[in-house]
């Protein structure tokens, strides 16, 4: 998928691909307590040309860091080959900034959530070109892989870095940070373990802090007045979120912990 004109008042996205939401019916096994009363999804699935260096890297390094969706809890240990802080990141994109951040964080574990072929294909290709080994990649919906692959307490942090906003207020109830996900997402949380969102739409911003601060297991790491952090050391400015910010674009971080 091709960047978005930088000129456009459409919000970025990480690395420039749209990572959208869907809405249906819920399956007849979502989890007891987790009402979807019209489920939401984490993503549409949206046509792109896979490049041949992605498929040769989905083809080759595939086998080695894709996992596949089974609706039984992960073993994490069998799946990273250690024991280690795991990191869920729902939507990466093209996975730049995703391999910046576990390059950063060898110490931790990254569970990257992605339906876009051409963008595990790319995430793919930066960890093998880049020898990055603390990547595992799940091709499936990743509300369903929260709700049946990731057991309770199982994560230290869960990374949402620019989902569709859904701009328009009719299309608002198809976001993805609403509050039958965080309930569901603090669920799978450590004690101390984080949610850490980023938006450059202000007024889904407001509406992650007011979601997040909404489930009783959260409380907002910042004290400022709005609610926002600073951007965290380890989340990259991308070159979309540069040129965006230039031209007067603005970008909020929101980081919730769980009590406890």
């Amino acid at each position: 998928m091709l960047p978005k004109d930088p000129t456009s008042t459409e919000p970025i996205s990480d690395d420039g691909v749209q990572r959208t939401q869907n809405v249906e019916p819920p399956p007849p096994n979502d989890p007891e307590g987790v009402a979807h009363p019209r489920r939401i999804r984490s993503f549409v699935r949206r046509a792109g040309r896979t490049s041949t260096g992605q498929q040769r890297a989905i083809d080759e390094v595939g086998p080695r860091l894709l996992v596949p969706y089974a609706p039984q809890p992960l073993d994490w240990e069998a799946a990273f080959g250690r024991k280690a802080p795991a990191i869920l990141e729902i939507g990466f994109g093209m996975g730049e900034t995703t391999a910046h951040i576990a390059q950063l964080r060898p110490q931790d574990n990254f569970l990257g959530c992605e339906v876009h072929e051409p963008g595990v294909g790319a995430l793919l290709k930066l960890a093998a070109e880049r020898e990055i080994g603390n990547i595992r990649i799940i091709q499936h919906d990743a509300v369903e892989v929260v709700a049946h692959m990731l057991t309770e307490d199982c994560l230290d942090g869960v990374h949402i870095y620019f989902p569709d906003p859904w701009h328009k207020k009719r299309h608002n109830k198809r976001r993805l940070v609403q509050p039958p996900l965080v309930k569901l997402l603090a669920s799978r949380l450590k004690p101390g373990g984080y949610i850490h969102c980023a938006t450059d739409w202000e007024e889904y911003a407001h509406q992650m802090v007011e979601v997040l601060a909404g489930e009783p297991a959260l409380e907002n790491t910042s004290s400022a007045a709005d609610g926002f952090s600073e951007r965290p050391e380890y989340r990259p400015i991308t070159k979309f979120e540069r040129r965006g910010v230039r031209l007067g674009h603005g970008v909020w971080d929101v980081v919730f912990r769980k009590r406890g």
